[in-house]
């Protein structure tokens, strides 16, 4: 069985998230030599890259040793609150970065407040130590004075504290220490986030947290395993929300390696990866063993924070701006997001 550690990143707008995951994925040796790696490579609707904002959680995985590191990130944003509930479900530890001049932001702690309830071990990295206002003893005062505030349990008050400058590629446990690389991020993240519960063996147990679709294949379910194996070409039943079953092949089963997205025969227990085959499969359902179907407890999504009021345009210039008839549009861009956008 492979050793999986299964890890979301928390950080507010800006605070570096993107190029920390570049370097652990340069460092890892996820990416070959001589791959050419796009700059913020968690960002990848057009949006995200040129506004710096993660709005869908990006799954990544990286191989360190003989670990697989699956990192995926959390929105930084309150408005996002369904989604961010359902990364952190997948996850068994936090990856919470700080910026070592700002220190703890508002919608950080929005996040965080629903990791430590979920009960999360923080690996705490505090990021641009190496800016001239930088005041790095001051924010971890702040982390840990903000986990006290959030009823941390002790266990969680024992956090581990790196010291980084992710654009010049290092992390380190102390300031004193010397400026090498992030080797010291990798073994925090190794030895304080818990392995995956669950066994390959039992009956097969697997939640769907978010969707994706491809023109060819059509839904896809990017789901955890919790249980059991999921192989490509076999049956299973997806059992939704309401209770309601239905029976489907896996007609392609993808995991995650660096950024990209590979097809697999199987995978087991612990591991995150994306199935296609179910034409209805939703975020919350749960795909089980046909035979024996123990299904997972669905989940409650946090209604969404954003409400539109769209009148017609009785301005004097009505009409003449834009090619589009703006109302088709609307419709058609909602129609789209609601393909894999549940909240």
């Amino acid at each position: 069985m492979q050793k999986i550690k299964n890890i979301a990143v928390i950080a507010h707008v800006d605070h570096g998230k993107t190029t920390l995951v570049d370097e652990l994925l340069q460092q890892s040796g996820t990416f070959e030599a001589h791959q050419e790696v796009e700059e913020r490579a968690m960002d990848s609707d057009a949006i995200e890259k040129e506004r710096g904002i993660t709005i869908l959680s990006k799954n990544t995985a990286i191989t360190y040793g003989d670990h697989k590191i699956n990192i995926i990130d959390t929105p930084g944003h309150a408005d996002f609150g369904g989604e961010v509930e359902r990364v952190l479900k997948m996850v068994d530890g936090v990856l919470l970065l700080v910026d070592a001049q700002e220190g703890v932001m508002p919608q950080t702690k929005f996040v965080l407040k629903k990791a430590i309830g979920f009960g999360l071990i923080p690996v705490v990295v505090i990021n641009k130590i190496d800016k001239d206002g930088a005041e790095p003893d001051r924010v971890m005062d702040e982390v840990f004075d903000l986990l006290v505030a959030l009823d941390a349990s002790e266990e969680q008050l024992e956090f581990p504290v790196l010291y980084a400058a992710a654009r010049d590629g290092y992390a380190k446990w102390e300031m004193e220490d010397e400026n090498k690389n992030m080797e010291p991020l990798y073994e925090a993240i190794l030895t304080k986030v818990p392995y995956p519960q669950g066994s390959p063996d039992a009956d097969t147990q697997a939640q769907i947290f978010t969707l994706d679709s491809d023109n060819f294949v059509g839904r896809i379910g990017i789901a955890r395993i919790f249980n059991g194996k999921v192989k490509k070409g076999d049956e299973y039943l997806l059992v939704k929300a309401d209770g309601s079953k239905s029976k489907s092949r896996v007609s392609k089963l993808i995991g995650f390696k660096g950024l990209e997205r590979i097809d697999i025969e199987e995978a087991e227990a612990g591991d995150i990866v994306a199935i296609a085959g179910f034409s209805d499969i939703d975020v919350g359902d749960s795909v089980c063993d046909p035979v024996n179907p123990v299904a997972l407890d669905p989940m409650h999504v946090e209604e969404p924070t954003l409400s539109v009021i769209m009148s017609v345009n009785n301005g004097p210039l009505a009409g003449q701006e834009g090619k589009h008839v703006t109302s088709n549009k609307i419709k058609e861009r909602l129609e789209k997001e609601m393909e894999t956008n549940i909240a």
